[in-house]
Order: C-alpha cells, then structure tokens, then sequence
C-alpha cells in the first residue's frame, strides 16, 4: 500500500523569510541554518532562533549577536573560543544531517547528477529516502519546473526526509514523497531518470524500462561487489538497457601547510558503487535459424527442434 505524502504534511514549519541553503551574501536572520567552524575545522550545524543561546564545547553564543550579521562572521564563545560562522553548501550539510539512516555522501552525490544526468524540468523518481541527501540535491537540479518523486518504505526515514528538505530546502511543490513500495508506484508512471538506493535493484530492472521514457536513465546505488553483479546481470539479461557502467569514488584531501604538501593520513573511500544504464528499445525475438547440414557433399537445411 503507498500513502502519498503531501512535502509539507508533518514536516517543522519555516520561517517566512526562508530560502532554502542562500549563498547571496544576504545577512544572517533567524529560522537559518549554520554551521560554527572551530580552530581546527570542526563543524557544528545549527539553527538561528532569536532569543536563544547555542552552546559549542561547553561556552554559550547568543543568537541575538548574530543576526544582521554577514555571513562568514567571526563570534566568540563564553569561553573566548573563536568560531567562524557560515551558512552551509550543499556538500557541508549532507554529511552534518540529522538523521537515523546512512547518507549518500556527497562524494557520490556529484557522480550520481552528472552521470544521471540530472537536469533542469526533469521528472526523477527516487527509492529509498533516507534522511533526503539525495533528494535536496535533486530538488535543486530539477528546478521548480522539475518534478521529484521519492519512495521510502519506512515511515520513520520517510518524516525525517520531510523535516530535512523543509528545514534546509523550504517549501517544495515539486516533490511527492510517497510512503510505500516503488514496484507499485512504477507502474503508472512515465519518467526521465530513475535512482534506486536499495539492496535489490534488480527487482526493479522490467519496471523502470517500462517507466523511463526512451534514453532514460537508470541507476542503482549499492555498497557490495555482489549486489553490483546481480544488479549488472538483469540489466543486460533484460535487453532493454546499454551503456552500462560501474563505479566508485574515492576521495583524498591533501595538508598544505607552511612547508608541508602531503596527503591526509585519512581519507573518504568506498562508500558504495554506482551502476548506471540507459534504456534502449528492445529487439523483436528472432524466431529460430535452420541449421545447415552437410551430407554426402550435398547442404541440406535443417531446422531445430
């Protein structure tokens, strides 16, 4: 059973004034989201509600001192630490949401628009929510021409996806959350791009060439080398599907520092592999080819049987 879910139905209220994630210069106000960065880089996200006091690492900021203030402001805590404040992008904030599901990282993120090809007007359905990564990222690259459709089984990930998108997106009549099984919600549906964050995406494979309209594109997103080749196998098994392709990143940050030009001792490695596929029309069944026989220097034709 799928329970259509209006983008607003449950989800925190915003603030009028609100824009989703601006990186205008306009000054900080009330209802944003930002991030404090500490002396060493560390991040913590947090929300600009007049009146109240926020407390990092055991000091208190008052909220207050902050608002009018440009982005990019420098505060002191009340234990004279210094934090840099700034409104997050997009690759800031996915790793920072709040949430009880794994994110897709942003790492992943920018391969999935690009080889998705994800575009302004677009219809895309996505399967398997979670916290919203993935669906604020294609909020913003349909555009409000476009048209998001997401599935997510689980009721819990499907209003923590609702509190994200309104809190860190704003209002969006572009986008249907539905709380159900996609292979219900394919059926009636004709679309340009399908992703699917779910452990079979094979399951799927029939039902999105019958959804994508011609050249479509079809991804699965899936954190093992045997998901990878069962979800590989229906793709070419089925016939409808070329240009199939599989890949990860691996992200590795670098220390410059005075002197000192070295890799990080950590990095950002496999986090999942991105499988993707476009739709082709299929060829009509050939009907079986006779055989041909040699005997006693004649040809004969055979058929097989």
């Amino acid at each position: 059973m799928t329970t259509p879910r209006g983008p607003g139905e449950g989800a925190i209220p915003t603030s009028t004034t609100f824009k989703g994630l601006r990186t205008t210069g306009e000054p900080l106000r009330e209802g944003d989201s930002v991030i404090f960065f500490d002396r060493k880089d560390r991040e913590y996200l947090k929300t600009l509600r007049a009146g109240e006091t926020i407390s990092i690492r055991g000091g208190t900021i008052a909220v207050d001192d902050l608002l009018g203030k440009p982005d990019g402001v420098s505060v002191r805590s009340s234990h004279k630490e210094r934090f840099v404040v700034l409104r997050p992008t997009l690759e800031r904030l996915i790793p920072n949401l709040p949430r009880k599901a794994q994110v897709i990282y942003p790492k992943d993120l920018g391969l999935i628009l690009m080889w998705g090809d994800v575009y302004p007007g677009a219809t895309v359905v996505e399967a398997g929510v979670g916290p919203g990564a993935l669906t604020l990222a294609l909020l913003r690259a349909v555009g409000p021409e476009g048209r998001v459709i997401s599935f997510e089984l689980r009721e819990e990930h499907a209003r923590a996806a609702e509190r994200n998108v309104a809190r860190y997106y704003g209002v969006a009549p572009q986008w249907t959350l539905e709380v159900g099984d996609v292979t219900e919600g394919l059926r009636d549906l004709t679309v340009d791009r399908i992703f699917l964050d779910l452990p079979e995406p094979w399951r799927q494979t029939d039902l999105a060439w019958r959804a994508l309209r011609p050249g479509g594109v079809f991804m699965g997103y899936v954190p093992t080398v045997l998901q990878v080749k069962g979800f590989v196998d229906s793709l070419k098994e089925h016939g409808g599907f070329a240009c199939v392709d599989t890949m990860e990143t691996l992200v590795r940050y670098w220390n410059v520092k005075e002197m000192s030009v070295r890799p990080q001792h950590r990095m950002v490695a496999h986090t999942g592999f991105v499988t993707t596929a476009r739709r082709i029309e299929k060829e009509p069944s050939s009907p079986p080819q006779p055989n041909r026989v040699e005997r006693g220097g004649e040809s004969v034709e055979g058929r097989e049987t």
